[in-house]
């Protein structure tokens, strides 16, 4: 277990952002939870910590947003988000952390700025085989290194205008099984190592704190808000990404 007082102090905060996100304002916003981990241990083992803490928040935001998912797009985007973690796993030790986060950085920055720059009476889409399929493999893929799938998968499913709450339900699921098969690479990986699970036990009880803390927000939000609020949150998302990518080249 990590007993330096230091990695706590970034960790408490970057699991608690993570599981508003996941209660209640999308996971791009948790994107944020590696880098600030990071600051005190090495990024992977950062990504192997948080696993864990992941599956469980999983399992409450699915409890708050029981059967209220998008099934159409679910059925699109979990076969492929399955393909981008085995992608992920397949390259993993060729994987350059810093071309995926620039890449993902960007690919925010360029759907946050459109979104601000179109009218809120553009068209609403409709879920997208091809669409939909092409972003979840990027979610899925870029899930796996650094836990950062959030941008891709809410670049196909904002433009559908789908209820906040919708929204929310089909992310959890979404991301709730892409985490649970991510376990079998990261255990096969090394990822899920004693001193990794023992730090993740000693942090566990923040991922309900933070998911039910996501969720009263959630629900005190209009739609409007809340993706005002979740492209703001994105655009944040972008620079950090885009930035630590460009530092790291």
């Amino acid at each position: 277990m990590i007993t330096d007082p230091l990695f706590y102090f970034f960790a408490v905060p970057a699991i608690l952002i993570f599981g508003v996100a996941k209660g209640g304002f999308g996971n791009a916003i948790g994107v944020v939870a590696v880098p600030l981990m990071a600051l005190a241990v090495s990024p992977m083992q950062a990504a192997g910590i948080l696993l864990p803490i992941l599956c469980v928040m999983d399992v409450f935001a699915i409890r708050k947003f029981w059967r209220q998912w998008d099934v159409s797009n679910l059925v699109i985007m979990l076969p492929a988000g399955f393909v981008g973690v085995l992608l992920g796993s397949l390259t993993f030790s060729y994987l350059n952390e810093a071309h995926v986060r620039l890449l993902i950085g960007c690919l925010a920055l360029v759907f946050a700025i459109n979104f601000w720059l179109k009218s809120e009476s553009s068209t609403q889409q409709n879920p997208n085989y091809i669409k939909g399929a092409f972003w979840s493999v990027i979610g899925g893929f870029t899930s796996f290194g650094i836990h950062s799938g959030g941008p891709p998968v809410n670049i196909y499913l904002v433009p559908q205008k789908l209820h906040p709450t919708v929204f929310m339900a089909t992310c959890a699921v979404f991301f709730g099984i892409t985490n649970y098969v991510k376990l079998i690479p990261y255990f096969w990986l090394g990822q899920l190592g004693t001193q990794n699970l023992q730090t993740s036990l000693v942090l566990l009880p923040l991922a309900p704190i933070g998911v039910s803390l996501g969720y009263y927000l959630h629900k005190r939000v209009s739609v409007q808000k809340f993706y005002r609020i979740f492209n703001f949150f994105l655009f944040l998302t972008g620079c950090k990404l885009a930035y630590d990518g460009f530092v790291l080249l």
